[in-house]
């Protein structure tokens, strides 16, 4: 409807007399928006404030010569208004009502789908936690906004990948295989050596003093011990338990992830750039030194990302170029060399290449972009959600978490106490980039102020009215036309917006407007049924009005599907 209101929009604006030279209506984009006050029509645009200056005279002017020349099919739209300074207001007819109405009792579970970006690839990459320990509350606003978005663009008509980035090796790594063979011979030796660490923690006197401290790393331990005895004691090359430790921790990552619905199709290991001839890692930094925008310094290789427009403000205020090494003196890549040659990898296999990443990353992310540009990667095709972190409220006051000593939350504690379906929900209310503070008393209420116990019931109210009307024996065919009260109507209007829902929370890459909308929805259709009776009755009129609960349903369990929460029967 929209795209066809657009049109017929262009065309009158191009029938407009005395136009410039210059003007091109055919270019022209024409957005719609669905207006607070339902007295304002139905969709609104503001296009003549906008040509005001290009076609140079007044926004009431040219709203009223589109208001007289626009040609609208009456059954689908019964009058276009002008209003204020020039907002071309958009009024439905009855008939567009019913027709959209039956489209939604049509199309069923694909309600919402669209073909726009039917044959594109997407690969979305999110988690991307190293296996050095359980997956934290923050891992969990990045599965869940990555796992919607990825719903979001598949649908679209993405054929989206989601995908997993780790590395397995380097110092964090060694760090973890240090701390489980430490825990290991206090295991298998009691009078092993201890020390006390500077928070007044005693370990092993072999644990690193920057070792991962949670249970976990004792479990581990405890599983070596029981397959092995104390055959591994004398081992000093912590590889053997690294690798323990590796497996242990992805298998719980997983099966987490699992639990919170998120399944990834693929992984990728950081090690595979390093493989080859040449590796992808230093072929990025040859290609670089060739174009001149990589250099050796004290034995580091830097990117000259000052040559590609990277600044830092000095204490004096001044702006001046700003270089980034991409290897240290040691010979270790930082994070930005191999994610380079990895993006450039998954630019190769997709159209669209979505990051999610935390706050942590906003300053440097660009670093990466400028890389990919500079070695003719399609830099427009990469796109990057940062969200902001996570606090945990429990009685007003914040819960502390600290990843390292293991005195944080972790997701799966997180999901014990509230649920995935509130998990995933709760992540998913506000925009990414706003703080995210997760009250977990409000989280754990069973009413209405809990916004997922509000959807979900509303769901699960529909199906107890149909299953009501089922043994009534309320049946028979429908006559949408004959739903025109104004909550029937309102309640109408909301679900049409679905689809173009979808398509705006998957371009702005933002899942919170769906969890919005889904609430308008489930308000419109509280309102319908408490204006509008439908068991008890036997008429044409309830009849029609168990389909409009039925299409209201559909909404529900789509967009639920879409968030990853389940659409419940019953509560």
């Amino acid at each position: 409807m929209e795209e066809t209101l657009a049109d017929a929009v262009r065309s009158a604006l191009a029938r407009l007399p005395d136009l410039p030279d210059d003007f091109d209506a055919s270019a022209l984009e024409v957005e719609f928006e669905t207006p607070k006050d339902p007295t304002h029509g139905d969709l609104a645009t503001n296009v003549a404030l906008q040509l005001a200056r290009p076609l140079r005279r007044s926004p009431r002017a040219i709203a009223d010569g589109i208001a007289d020349l626009i040609e609208v099919d009456p059954a689908q739209v019964e009058a276009v208004e002008v209003a204020g300074p020039g907002f071309l207001n958009i009024r439905f007819a009855s008939a567009h009502l019913s027709a959209g109405l039956a489209g939604i009792l049509e199309a069923g579970a694909d309600y919402g789908r669209t073909a726009t970006h039917s044959g594109e690839r997407a690969i979305v990459e999110y988690v991307s936690a190293n296996p050095t320990g359980p997956l934290t509350v923050g891992h969990g606003r990045n599965a869940v906004l990555g796992d919607t978005i990825a719903n979001l663009l598949s649908w679209t008509g993405y054929d989206v990948t989601r995908e997993y980035y780790f590395n397995d090796a380097g110092r964090q790594m060694r760090v973890l295989g240090q701390s489980v063979r430490a825990r290991y011979q206090a295991l298998v030796d009691p009078a092993t050596p201890t020390k006390t660490l500077e928070d007044g923690l005693e370990v092993p006197a072999s644990f690193p003093d920057d070792g991962y401290r949670g249970d976990y790393i004792t479990d581990v331990a405890r599983a070596l011990e029981a397959e092995h005895g104390a055959a591994l004691v004398d081992l000093e090359d912590e590889a053997r338990f690294t690798e323990a430790a590796r497996e242990a921790v992805f298998t719980e990552i997983l099966a987490t992830l699992a639990r919170l619905g998120v399944v990834m199709d693929s992984t990728f290991n950081e090690r595979t750039l390093y493989k080859g001839d040449p590796a992808p890692v230093w072929d990025v930094v040859e290609r670089l030194k060739q174009k001149e925008l990589a250099f050796e310094t004290d034995g580091a290789t830097w990117f000259k990302t000052s040559a590609l427009g990277k600044t830092v403000t000095t204490k004096d205020g001044h702006e001046q170029g700003k270089d980034v090494v991409l290897v240290k003196s040691s010979g270790e890549p930082t994070y930005r060399l191999p994610d380079i040659a990895y993006h450039l990898d998954k630019l190769s296999r997709a159209d669209l290449v979505l990051d999610v990443f935390g706050a942590d990353h906003i300053a440097t992310y660009p670093d990466v972009v400028r890389g990919v540009e500079a070695l003719g990667g399609d830099a427009d095709a990469i796109d990057v959600v940062v969200y902001q972190f996570v606090t945990l409220v429990r009685g007003g006051e914040p819960v502390k978490m600290s990843t390292r000593k293991a005195t944080y939350e972790t997701l799966d504690d997180l999901m014990d106490e509230v649920t995935p379906d509130v998990t995933r929900f709760f992540f998913l209310m506000r925009a990414p980039g706003t703080h995210l503070e997760f009250d977990l008393d409000l989280a754990k209420e069973a009413s209405d102020k809990n916004p997922v116990f509000y959807l979900q019931y509303a769901h699960a109210r529909i199906a107890s009215i149909e299953r009501k009307a089922a043994e009534t024996g309320l049946e028979g065919d429908a006559d949408l036309g004959l739903l025109t009260h104004p909550s029937e109507e309102a309640l109408v209007k909301t679900l049409l917006q679905f689809p173009s829902e979808v398509e705006a929370a998957a371009h702005a890459r933002a899942p919170h407007r769906l969890a919005t909308f889904l609430r308008e929805v489930a308000t419109a259709f509280s309102a319908f049924y408490r204006d509008c009776r439908i068991i008890g009755e036997v008429d044409a009129l309830a009849t029609s009005r168990l389909q409009l609960a039925h299409a209201s349903r559909t909404v529900l369990s789509n967009g639920l599907a879409i968030l990853g929460i389940d659409a419940p029967e019953q509560m």
